[in-house]
């Protein structure tokens, strides 16, 4: 039942609708606690990247069924636990500071860039340990299903960057309400067609794939597509105005107003 691509394809929107609503649980909770629970939340989830990492390198070895899945959420793991640390305000960037009303061109790119320089570079750094890990493997699935977060993530901050009309802060946590400063709010650029359209073209190739193979290559390329498919929608959601925030806000507490919380271990 599992190698049915609908199954897999669900699979993959539940993991990635689960895994974004548990981080943003974690974070909002750490919002309401003492000045340590960003840290802390960032320290005790580390075995969950390593069980990421562990995992992703265990299934590289052989393309199954089982192994095409625990790829898949191993890299969820190790992308989350990322993600979480840059929530919480320990990776980002040393620039902390709102940015200056009137700041334009290269000044301001370059301050953008270091509100999130840390963060990108252990994203960056951690898509070459990929790379080394599934290099020659059987199973390239957590490779692939890392490269879309990766680009799509870099194509959504690029947006945010330029500008796109919809912009949806509700879930900025308190340790990065300076990056809010950063975002443009208008008509959108060049980006947005780029990025839209090699994330579409990304998901019909995908699909295309999955359509011509069968056993656990069929599954695995669906995960991917749906992956991708959920990159795109994404990205239309800054332009499209629909409630996309309902999907999480019902099991979310609600927002702290605490300010300038240390977010030292």
């Amino acid at each position: 039942m599992m190698s049915s691509p609908w199954i897999a394809a669900i699979f993959a929107v539940f993991a990635w609708w689960f895994f974004t609503g548990a981080i943003l649980l974690v974070v909002r909770k750490s919002d309401a606690g003492e000045a340590v629970a960003h840290g802390r939340a960032v320290f005790l989830s580390i075995p969950l990247a390593a069980l990421g990492f562990a995992g992703l390198i265990v299934s590289a070895a052989e393309l199954t069924l089982q192994n095409v899945y625990v790829s898949f959420l191993s890299v969820l793991l190790i992308w989350g636990w990322i993600e979480l640390a840059f929530l919480s305000g320990i990776i980002t960037g040393p620039e902390r500071r709102d940015c200056p009303p009137g700041l334009a061109g290269k000044d301001r790119f370059t301050r953008a860039w270091n509100t999130v320089a840390h963060h990108e570079l252990l994203l960056f750094g951690a898509l070459l340990a990929i790379i080394l890990m599934t290099t020659g493997a059987e199973n390239t699935v957590g490779f692939w299903t890392y490269l879309i977060l990766f680009v799509a993530r870099i194509s959504a901050k690029l947006n945010l960057y330029f500008g796109v009309p919809r912009i949806n802060t509700e879930f900025v946590p308190q340790p990065l309400q300076h990056i809010k400063s950063y975002f443009r709010q208008g008509p959108i650029t060049a980006a947005f067609p780029i990025g839209v359209t090699f994330l579409s073209v990304t998901a019909v190739c995908f699909a295309e794939r999955m359509i011509s193979t069968t056993g656990a290559t069929m599954t695995g390329f669906a995960l991917l597509t749906a992956l991708a498919t959920l990159a795109t929608i994404e990205h239309w959601l800054m332009v499209i105005p629909l409630p996309d925030a309902k999907l999480w806000r019902w099991m979310l507490p609600a927002a702290s107003t605490t300010e300038g919380k240390s977010n030292e271990l």
